[in-house]
């Protein structure tokens, strides 16, 4: 049997959520998804975030999510996380080609300068 119940990880999963707004989750197979996505990233190297010596990284996922230390986003705020982050990806595109003009800018004038 699970330790913690699916009905625990809902719940803990849920607890931010204020009233009268929808719930995280609502179902096991999100809980399942979201452990096994973490699983994967601990398999690939990723930090553990509680103690996880002698445990398999699915029992490490789980735990994880019971103490809070990870969170399953909802598709609405993933939307704009990742428009964020595309954002910054473009600031900083931005940014590099303003300097490599500046660079340019720089040595044309050490160039007539000579």
């Amino acid at each position: 049997m699970l330790h913690p119940s699916y009905a625990d990880l809902i719940n803990v999963v849920n607890s931010g959520v204020e009233e009268g707004e929808d719930p995280v989750v609502s179902s096991r197979y999100s809980i399942v998804m979201a452990t096994s996505k973490r699983a994967r990233q601990i398999i690939a190297g990723d930090e553990e975030l509680v103690d996880g010596r002698g445990k398999k990284p699915l029992s490490v996922a789980v735990e994880e999510l019971n103490q809070g230390k990870i969170q399953i986003l909802t598709d609405e705020f993933a939307e704009e996380a990742e428009d964020a982050a595309e954002s910054e990806t473009e600031v900083s595109e931005a940014e590099g080609a303003q300097e490599s003009a500046e660079a340019a800018e720089t040595e044309a004038d050490a160039a007539d300068g000579e």
